[in-house]
């Protein structure tokens, strides 16, 4: 490719947009360290009991996703998101210092400054990123994917660090390790402040002094937040039923929102936001079991030992990376030239096959554990396919998902749609814990004791899937009436990220 065809290229993508790409990957370690790590840390290290460390898991990713929606509120109102996003960072630092002294009191602060930082700034990532783009522009998928590949890229190396560290058990270390990423992300920022800058928020349309006071209430509400979530993950089972409740809240709040809407063809597409969140919560519980009770499967009731070598139980969520970060580029592909093509591949056909393959991925677990050893042993082999299953579904559902919500959502409720489908992540985070909770304990069990077990759920949560895979393949006719564009009669179906050559 000559010199100035690859300038054409760059001139092309927003100002911001690569930059937000590098900040993805690095801010990502830290979290990686701690989504991979915290069940076994908590087990092996402080000696939780497993149904405890399930529990402490899923209220992890209920705040994590949770306050995703209070971080489109609190970037977009008072502080910049801009701002928010730095401010996390630092937190999510002292967060993991606090972590790696390796004591109870200091899990419980470390998570709640981790959680905090993680929670808020992740919103403000996505809405700086889609503030880049016009409402109608078909590039804005390709940018999500594009940054959906590089937050993997961090995932890949935080799952590959903090296995290593996991065979040794060197926790102090591992979590050391994390604060690096997370000082990068912060580097990355300030060196791009300018570029960054906020676009179309109602902070911008503040006077100086309203700015000011809204800063500092900004700041009271983030540092506030860290002593609200240590206590409430002091008690993981009453936060756990608060979350819910809110949970239960923010959906008829937008029900309600859906129905006062006035523009017709806005309200449709809120209907069709509805819908897919439904098909979305399902597929993210039974993906957020790969930290907790697929992990802890995998860590006593699968024969780990490939090629001579003992692989890490973190090392396994690899596969998923791995998948991310080359199958995105070549689904883009291949969806380019599908549609050239005249196929017609839109949004609600890529839920339902994303339900469709998680389904499949875990019905493939039972028949692995039919087929165990004479130890009850299940073979890698089904544990790997099983998860290259999963993220070929999260390829289809998660960065179409992100961005969806430009598209449907009315500019006025864009970030609060954006924070409500991250929120149903963390909901989704709640099941999952609720489900690995129902697994028995590791300690003085054999794999064969516990194989039935496992076999039993994992067989009723694939099925489950595929029922609702199903019935959102029934729905697609219904979802493509409801997504219209204000000039075509029929929607026009987000477009793919093509590679950059």
């Amino acid at each position: 490719m000559s010199t100035s065809s690859l300038q054409a290229r760059l001139a092309q993508v927003p100002e911001g947009a690569a930059a937000l790409f590098f900040v993805q990957m690095f801010s990502t370690l830290g979290f990686a360290v701690l989504y991979s790590t915290l069940v076994l840390y908590a087990t092996k290290h402080l000696h939780f009991a497993m149904k405890d460390a399930s529990t402490i898991m899923g209220v992890f990713g209920a705040f994590n996703y949770g306050l995703h929606l209070f971080g489109g509120y609190l970037g977009g109102r008072f502080l910049s998101n801009r701002n928010l996003f730095v401010g996390g960072m630092v937190l999510q630092v002292f967060g993991c210092a606090a972590i790696a002294t390796g004591t109870v009191p200091g899990l419980y602060w470390g998570l709640a400054l981790f959680l905090t930082g993680s929670g808020l700034n992740v919103t403000c990532l996505n809405m700086m990123l889609t503030q880049r783009f016009a409402p109608d522009d078909i590039r804005r998928e390709g940018a999500f994917l594009w940054n959906y590949a590089g937050m993997n890229v961090g995932f890949f190396v935080g799952f590959t660090v903090a296995g290593h560290y996991q065979l040794t058990e060197n926790y102090t270390s591992l979590f050391l390790f994390a604060t690096v990423g997370n000082v990068a992300a912060i580097a990355l920022a300030l060196v791009n402040w300018k570029t960054l800058a906020d676009r179309h928020t109602p902070l911008l349309q503040a006077t100086a002094a309203a700015f000011k006071a809204r800063f500092a209430a900004g700041i009271a509400i983030l540092l506030g937040l860290v002593p609200l979530v240590w206590f409430l993950l002091q008690h993981p089972g009453p936060t756990e039923t608060l979350v819910k409740l809110i949970c239960a809240a923010v959906a008829i709040a937008l029900v309600w929102l859906t129905v006062k809407h006035p523009d017709g063809r806005e309200r449709n597409n809120m209907w069709a936001y509805l819908i897919l969140s439904i098909g979305s919560l399902v597929f993210w519980a039974l993906y957020q079991m790969a930290p907790s009770g697929l992990q802890t499967f995998s860590d006593n009731n699968v024969d780990r030992i490939v090629w001579g070598i003992e692989v890490a139980p973190q090392w396994i969520q690899n596969i998923n990376t791995v998948v991310i970060v080359f199958g995105g580029p070549l689904m883009s592909w291949l969806f380019t030239r599908l549609r050239a093509q005249g196929w017609r591949i839109d949004v609600p056909q890529q839920f339902a096959v994303s339900l469709l393959l998680m389904g499949l991925g875990f019905l493939l677990l039972p028949a692995g554990i039919a087929l165990a050893d004479e130890r009850g042993l299940v073979a890698f082999g089904w544990f790997f396919w099983s998860y290259v299953l999963q993220a070929i579904g999260e390829l289809l559902i998660s960065p179409v998902g992100y961005a969806m919500i430009g598209k449907l959502a009315p500019r006025q409720h864009q970030g609060v749609m954006m924070g409500a489908w991250m929120l149903v992540t963390g909901l989704a985070s709640l099941f999952a814990g609720d489900f690995s909770g129902m697994l028995p304990e590791p300690v003085g069990s054999t794999p064969a004791a516990t194989n039935p077990v496992y076999a039993s759920l994992f067989a009723e949560l694939g099925w489950g899937s595929v029922a609702v895979g199903v019935a959102l393949a029934l729905l697609i006719p219904v979802l493509r009436r409801l997504i219209r564009d204000k000039d075509v009669p029929e929607v026009e179906e987000l477009q793919p990220a093509v590679a950059p050559r």
